[in-house]
């Protein structure tokens, strides 16, 4: 996969031609509505078409499969297909191995030596014999690199049939999936929540779903809803009784703990909570994680930030996702939802208190549009990386991209006057985030949050990335 940024006189076809694939490749994996239109500094996923592969109407894996040579269930078992009857139209493929006729005087370490990989790779791929005699015109299969190994999280609030449409499209992607939320009263007793739809959507694309659980209230995270909580054991032995019902119940394999806003002195109490939990989930079989804000420091002040105890946390669960986003927020001044100078910070102190393969790092799949200059008290709206090319195309924009926060962003004037600034994500950015997961060595991936399409982003976890399925 390669990522094109468009110049001025780029077209679809141009760019087509010089990548060796085709307008429609190019078009449905980036998901472009009209493929005459692209603005200047637009990233664009370019498949690479030897080993990728996106599907188009009418197509079958099937036919894939025999197109590239490979046998169906080796292709599907490559790209975490559960149902192989089963694509989408706009997903990228990856082959297993790439095609290679020899030349005449090519051994096979030349061979290797070209892409990257061992003679005995290809040996192996190939059932050759006598690896000192290959022939000019022969086919050889060529393995292509494995990949690094990561768990994806990813949080959806849509738990009904739009739900379950998108959590079959992008399952293959996920490790676990996670339905956003669940609460809790006073009583102990959980709230009401209608999510069977993804959770058999999980199921059908072999992700694991999460309970998650929050301290959330009347549209708001609730401080005196947690207080009551970490401050009562026998509560906290009801909930607990009542959270494991639920979960067999409903299918779930583990919980996620979102508790924000947290009274700085119940930090040992949602401590205390946790090790509770752990003691009755783990005997059973459930995983324990939970959602922490982004520190930079172990003293870090805030409301948001003091009782989530990084180094507690790291020592008593499976796994903790660092919610790195929401620099930008919507009710703040202009600026990359998660700027990678920013998350890099708050890694920086995580890893030294939490082992890296219990950390998953918080990706948003959202961008933001400000009103400016900004008035504080009013907030931004949210866009999705296709709507922000959009407005970029229909407002005549050039998109910059930030070398320090590795976001893309421009400007534009709407029909009223009013001056606009937009933060989002793209190719790039999600491409940078996942190399500094790979730099720092971490469990795997969170995003935030499912229902807002993000084409691009697929792709390049694909190509970066093998995910996980238990």
């Amino acid at each position: 996969m390669n990522i094109h940024v468009v110049r001025s006189g780029d077209t679809l076809w141009r760019i087509a031609r010089r990548y060796n694939t085709t307008i429609a490749q190019i078009a449905l994996v980036n998901g472009l509505e009209d493929q005459n239109v692209l603005v200047v500094g637009q990233a664009l996923v370019v498949p690479e078409p030897s080993i990728e592969y996106v599907v188009q109407p009418g197509d079958t894996l099937w036919r894939i499969a025999q197109e590239y040579g490979i046998p169906m269930n080796e292709l599907s078992e490559h790209n975490n297909i559960a149902e192989p009857s089963r694509i989408y139209v706009g997903d990228m493929l990856q082959m297993p191995y790439r095609t290679h006729v020899v030349q005449s005087g090519q051994t096979l370490w030349m061979i290797a030596q070209r892409y990257n990989t061992t003679v005995s790779e290809i040996v192996q791929a190939n059932a050759i014999e006598n690896p000192s005699q290959i022939n000019t015109g022969q086919e050889l299969r060529i393995p292509v690199e494995t990949l690094p190994l990561t768990e994806v999280n990813a949080y959806i609030t849509q738990t009904g049939e739009e739900g379950r449409r998108e959590v079959l499209e992008v399952g293959r992607h996920l490790t676990y999936l996670s339905p956003f939320t669940y609460s809790y009263r006073e009583d102990g007793t959980l709230t009401n929540f209608n999510e069977e739809a993804v959770i058999n959507a999980a199921y059908e694309t072999n992700s694991m779903p999460l309970l998650v659980l929050t301290n959330y209230a009347n549209d708001s995270f609730d401080s005196d809803l947690a207080a009551t909580l970490f401050r009562n054991p026998d509560l906290q032995h009801t909930l607990i009784n009542n959270m494991l019902n639920l979960m067999e119940q409903k299918g779930y394999q583990g919980v996620n703990f979102d508790f924000e806003y947290v009274y700085p002195e119940d930090r040992e109490g949602y401590n205390d909570f946790l090790r509770r939990v752990v003691e009755r989930f783990r005997p059973a079989g459930y995983s324990v994680s939970s959602a922490l804000a982004p520190k930079d420091s172990g003293d870090q002040v805030g409301l948001l930030y003091e009782a989530h105890d990084y180094r507690a946390h790291g020592e008593i669960l499976d796994f903790v996702i660092l919610m790195t986003y929401e620099w930008g927020w919507a009710g703040g001044e202009p600026w990359a939802i998660a700027p990678i100078d920013e998350v890099r910070e708050v890694l920086d102190y995580a890893v030294t208190v939490i082992p890296p393969e219990k950390i998953m790092m918080g990706i948003p799949l959202y961008g933001r549009d400000w009103e400016i200059p900004w008035v504080e008290g009013t907030f931004a709206t949210t866009v999705s990386s296709e709507e922000a090319v959009e407005l970029a195309a229909q407002y005549g924009s050039d998109i910059q991209y930030h070398p320090q926060h590795q976001s893309p962003y421009f400007e534009y004037t709407d029909e009223t006057g009013q001056r606009h600034e937009v933060w989002y994500e793209d190719a790039r950015s999600v491409q940078a985030k996942y190399q500094t997961v790979k730099d720092y060595g971490l469990r795997g991936i969170s995003y935030w949050v499912l229902n807002i399409p993000f084409t691009q982003n697929w792709p390049v976890l694909e190509s970066e990335f093998r995910v996980r399925k238990e």
